[in-house]
C-alpha cells in the first residue's frame, strides 16, 4: 500500500509554518536559557582537574550552561593538562593564556604554591582582557575560581558579575582559611609552637604541628601570602567546597548555619565531585592484568598523588616496610626528592626504578607490582582486588577512595594533607597513620606492622565497615535527590537568576 500524501497546500503549509514556529520557539528559549561562567583555575594538572570535573558536573546537570576556561600555565601547559582537555562536553570550552617564564618569577624562594600564585598574579592582564571579551559576547553569569587564583575575581564587580570560588578540598580545611585571620590576631607566634590543640570551628581539634604547612612559619613570605588568599575569600559571592554533609556534618553545619560563629560568605557542599575517568588509561595496562591475577581485597595501592615525592631514604624504608609485611601491593613510584611537591610542576625524566633498593624487584616479583610515574588510580582503587590505600591524603585521592569503600593508612606530605590525615583517623575513623621518628622518617617496621594491620586484622575490620558506610553515603549524595545535586542545582538557579536580573 503506497503512503497516502496530502495534497492539500492549505494543511502542508499550516504544517510547515506549525513547525518552523516550533522550532524558532524552542530555539528562542534554548538561547534565553543559555548561562555562560568563566572558570579560572590555577596552574598545574592537579589543581586543573578538581575544577574542571566541577563544570562536567554543573553542565550534565544543568545543560543550558555554557563554560569557558581560562588557564594560566606556568611555561609551556603540561602535556596532562592538554590531553585532559581533548574531550570535553561541547558546552565547556577551553583556552590557554601565554604562558609565564620562570625567569620572571623571583627566584630567591622557589617554593611550588609561591610560584603558582605569581603566575596567576602575573597572568592579571591577560585574563582581565579575555575576560572583558568574552563578557561583552555573552554577558557572564558568574566567574569561578579556585583559591589560588582568587585574585581574578575581583574583576566581578567591573564586569557586573558574580564571584564564586570553588574550594577542591574539605570543609574542615577550608573552615580554617576562613578562621585564619582571627586566629592570626588571637595567637601570637608560631602555630606549631602553640602547646594545648587549637579549635577550629567544625573540626576536631588540631594541634599546630597538624596545620597547613603554609602557617608553619608567620615570618616567610609564604605565610603571608597564604593569609591574603583567606582574608580574600571573606569577599566573594560564595563558596563552593568539594565535600559533603554525611561527611563532615559538623564542619558543614557550622559553614552553612545562618548565625555562624563567625563571619564568612554563603558556602555550598557540592561534593563529592571526582573524576570518573583518565585520557592515559591505555598506559596502565600492564598493571591492570597483573590485578586481575590478584585475590579479592589483597592488594595495597601505594600512591603519593600527582605531584607528592619522598627522599632516597624515605624510599628505601618503604621498599623494605612492604617487603617486611609479606602483604601485596601495587606502588607508584616517582624518583626521589629533598622535596616533598617536586613533581606537582613537572617531573624528573630519572627513571624511578633505578632508585629502588638492590634486588627489591626480584626478591618481590611474586608479591608486588611497581609502576614508574603514574597509575590510573580511578580504576584501580574500584579493582576487586584492592584491599586498601596508603596515600598522601589529597582530598581527590580520599575521595577515590571512599567512593570505593577502600580503607586508608595516611601518609600525609604537604599543604592541608596532614589536617585530612586527622579527619581520616580521628573524625572518620577510616584510616591509620604511621609514626614518624624524630628525622621525620617513616621506618620500616612501623610500615610493616600498620600495612599488615590494614590487611589482615580482625581487630581493625571496623575501618572497612565504616568506609564501607561512608561509601554509601557518598553514593546517596549524588543521587537526584541527594544533598549535593539539589545545592548545586540551588547554585545554578543563582546564577541563571543574576544573569536575567532577578
Amino acid at each position: 500500500m503506497r503512503p497516502i500524501i496530502s495534497t492539500d497546500l492549505r494543511t502542508s503549509t499550516t504544517i510547515q509554518v506549525f513547525i518552523d514556529l516550533k522550532t524558532l520557539l524552542r530555539s528562542e528559549v534554548s538561547m534565553e536559557k543559555t548561562t555562560h561562567i568563566a572558570v579560572v583555575p590555577s596552574p598545574g594538572f592537579s589543581h586543573l582537574i578538581p575544577i574542571l570535573d566541577f563544570s562536567k558536573r554543573l553542565v550534565h546537570l544543568h545543560p543550558h550552561f555554557h563554560v569557558t576556561f581560562i588557564i594560566p600555565s606556568l611555561e609551556s601547559p603540561p602535556s596532562a593538562s592538554i590531553a585532559y582537555l581533548q574531550n570535553l562536553p561541547s558546552n565547556i570550552e577551553s583556552l590557554f593564556l601565554p604562558p609565564i617564564s620562570k625567569q620572571d618569577l623571583p627566584q630567591e624562594d622557589g617554593h611550588v604554591a609561591i610560584q603558582i600564585q605569581l603566575t596567576v598574579t602575573k597572568s592579571l592582564p591577560s585574563l582581565r582582557h579575555e575576560l572583558t571579551s568574552l563578557n561583552s559576547r555573552s554577558p557572564l553569569a558568574a566567574i569561578v575560581t579556585d583559591s589560588f587564583a582568587s585574585e581574578v575575581l575581583g574583576f566581578a564587580k567591573e564586569l557586573s558579575t558574580l564571584s564564586f570560588l570553588y574550594y577542591p578540598s574539605n570543609a574542615s580545611a577550608l573552615s580554617f582559611c576562613l578562621y585564619l585571620p582571627t586566629l592570626d590576631e588571637e595567637i601570637s607566634g608560631d602555630f606549631r609552637d602553640v602547646p594545648a590543640p587549637i579549635q577550629i570551628p567544625g573540626c576536631v581539634p588540631l594541634h599546630g604541628r597538624d596545620l597547613p604547612d603554609p602557617v608553619e612559619n608567620r615570618s616567610s613570605e609564604y605565610y603571608k601570602m597564604f593569609l591574603k588568599r583567606s582574608k580574600r575569600l571573606l569577599y566573594v559571592d560564595g563558596l563552593l567546597v568539594n565535600s559533603f554533609t554525611e561527611m563532615e556534618e559538623r564542619a558543614i553545619r557550622v559553614l552553612t548555619q545562618k548565625e555562624s560563629c563567625f563571619r564568612h560568605p554563603p558556602v555550598y557542599p557540592v561534593g563529592p565531585i571526582t573524576r570518573t575517568g583518565s585520557s592515559n588509561e591505555e598506559n596502565g595496562s600492564e598493571c591492570m592484568r597483573w590485578l586481575e591475577n590478584q585475590p579479592p581485597s589483597s592488594v595495597l595501592y601505594v600512591s603519593f598523588g600527582s605531584g607528592g615525592t619522598l627522599s632516597q631514604n624515605q624510599i628505601n624504608e618503604l621498599a623494605f616496610g612492604l617487603e617486611l609485611s609479606g602483604q601485596k601491593f601495587l606502588w607508584v613510584l616517582r624518583a626521589p626528592s629533598s622535596s616533598v611537591h617536586a613533581a606537582y610542576l613537572g617531573s624528573a625524566n630519572e627513571n624511578p626504578l633505578d632508585f629502588l633498593p638492590e634486588g627489591f624487584l626480584e626478591r618481590t616479583k611474586e608479591q608486588g607490582f611497581v609502576v614508574p610515574f603514574w597509575a590510573p588510580q580511578i580504576q584501580i582503587l574500584s579493582h576487586s582486588s584492592v584491599g586498601g590505600f596508603l596515600s598522601h591524603c589529597g582530598w581527590n585521592s580520599i575521595l577515590e577512595s571512599a567512593q570505593n569503600g577502600v580503607p586508608l593508612i595516611a601518609w600525609p606530605l604537604f599543604a592541608e594533607q596532614r589536617m585530612n590525615a586527622v579527619l581520616l583517623t580521628d573524625s572518620l575513623k577510616v584510616a591509620l597513620r604511621p609514626k614518624v621518628n624524630k628525622n621525620g622518617i617513616v621506618e620500616r617496621e612501623e610500615i610493616s606492622k600498620l600495612v599488615k594491620r590494614l590487611m589482615e586484622d580482625e581487630e581493625d575490620k571496623e575501618i572497612c565497615k565504616r568506609m564501607k558506610d561512608l561509601r554509601d553515603s557518598f553514593t546517596n549524595a549524588l543521587k537526584e535527590d541527594g544533598s549535593s545535586t539539589k545545592i548545586l542545582s540551588q547554585v545554578a538557579l543563582l546564577w541563571k537568576n543574576n544573569l536575567n536580573g532577578t
